[in-house]
């Protein structure tokens, strides 16, 4: 099977939805960077939206304007499409792969376990980076929850779970995470699996998972890291639809300028991308 250049460090680009594309585009403008600029060779898979046509021209002239080559279009319409060679070979000559925003449900039905699934574990094993945004984000881990309520707090068996790419290991993504009031969701499902590690990601606000542990926070809002391994629940009895009792979870919030190290959980590096401009003048002028 064909591949295109060297292997480089494995990177995933994970967005929280609703970035913009019609600015200055920050957050896209470095995936289409990581991806090599003009000389990338990008692939859009918009399987998981409602409206395909809009989604691929909506992207297909955000990352033109960026500077990158128009992107090959991957769009299984069933889970037997996603053995078609061809698409297969896209993927694998690729250096950047984006998938859209919409249902997690159609992308869990029709990637995971299947040969452009396995070409998407190849791309990212031999460092070309893997996007998403949205329901695209949430594919990136081994589980996502894939239906839910929202609000701020947890309650038991609110939240449904299914399987994912497993790009990113022993986490969980949830997205648009502070514009719909998505905390109560996520943290009922780390609290009841505490292994996992779950990463809340704000819409207009990426990941940037660079040798699979840790990442760098790009965008205008903020990630939230929730860690329940300590942490106690009432999880294993609380009844259906009841608050659920979490104490001692450790939660992280991190905007742009964040670098995060998911092996020993903790912050490893900030540089302020957010400064005070009041505070700076009057610094200047001191």
């Amino acid at each position: 099977m064909a591949t295109s250049g060297r292997t480089r460090t494995p990177t995933l680009f994970v967005i929280g939805g609703a970035e913009d594309r019609v600015g200055k585009a920050t957050v896209l403008r470095r995936f289409v960077r990581l991806a090599g600029g003009r000389r990338a060779r990008l692939v859009l898979v918009p399987t998981a939206s409602s409206f395909q046509d809009e989604v691929v021209a909506s992207y297909t002239e955000v990352f033109t304007r960026l500077g990158a080559p128009e992107p090959a279009v991957v769009n299984p319409k069933g889970r037997l499409d996603a053995h078609d060679p061809v698409a297969v070979e896209l993927i694998d000559q690729a250096t950047g792969v984006f998938l859209s925003g919409g249902s997690q449900l159609k992308l869990s039905q029709r990637l995971p376990g299947t040969p452009l699934g396995d070409a998407l574990h190849r791309a990212h094993d031999r460092g070309a980076v893997i996007g998403g945004t949205s329901a695209g984000a949430s594919i990136m881990s081994q589980f996502m929850i894939s239906m839910g309520d929202e609000g701020i707090t947890p309650r038991q068996r609110h939240s449904q779970l299914s399987a994912g790419l497993g790009l990113l290991e022993g986490v969980i993504i949830d997205q648009h995470f502070g514009e719909r009031a998505r905390y109560g969701r996520l943290l009922s499902v780390v609290a009841g699996s505490p292994s996992l590690i779950g990463i809340g990601i704000d819409e207009d606000t990426a990941i940037e998972v660079r040798g699979r542990r840790r990442f760098t926070v790009h965008g205008s809002g903020a990630v939230f890291v929730l860690d329940c391994r300590s942490a106690t629940s009432d999880a294993p009895d609380a009844r259906r639809g009841a608050p659920l009792m979490v104490t001692g979870a450790v939660v992280h919030s991190l905007p742009a300028g964040a670098t995060f190290d998911l092996s020993e959980v903790r912050l490893v590096d900030f540089v302020e991308k957010h400064p005070d401009v009041a505070v700076a003048l009057a610094t200047a002028k001191a």
